[in-house]
């Protein structure tokens, strides 16, 4: 399973209620994230709306397009792009920069 980590940014007048909105996902939403493969998934978001996100997926595009496939994510992706800046018309879920990882300490025990 592969790691992801990825970055957005949230206006800043915008993170209390961001937050508050990933407390209460729907629960279709939530479905059809384990269901196209989306794997122990987090977002992390700090006060003046940096937001990193972090998933394990056997393969990050071919989940991306499952879930561009769902009524559900449309909903939500329309919903949550007011509380973006930089995504260049793009919606969240696909205007999100990856980030390369240069250490995971596992990786390290396997290859010593």
């Amino acid at each position: 399973m592969a790691r992801y980590c990825f970055q957005l940014q949230v206006r800043p007048e915008k993170t209390a209620e961001y937050a508050e909105r990933h407390r209460a996902v729907w629960p279709e939403m939530r479905a059809a994230l384990r269901e196209t493969g989306w794997g122990n998934y987090s977002l992390f978001l700090r006060e003046d709306g940096l937001l990193i996100g972090y998933v394990e997926a056997d393969d990050l595009a071919a989940a991306q397009a499952a879930m561009a496939e769902t009524e559900v994510n449309a909903r939500w992706q329309a919903e949550m792009a007011p509380f973006f800046t930089g995504l260049g018309g793009a919606a969240p879920d696909e205007g999100f920069a990856l980030l390369t990882e240069v250490f995971h300490l596992d990786d390290e025990r396997a290859s010593a």
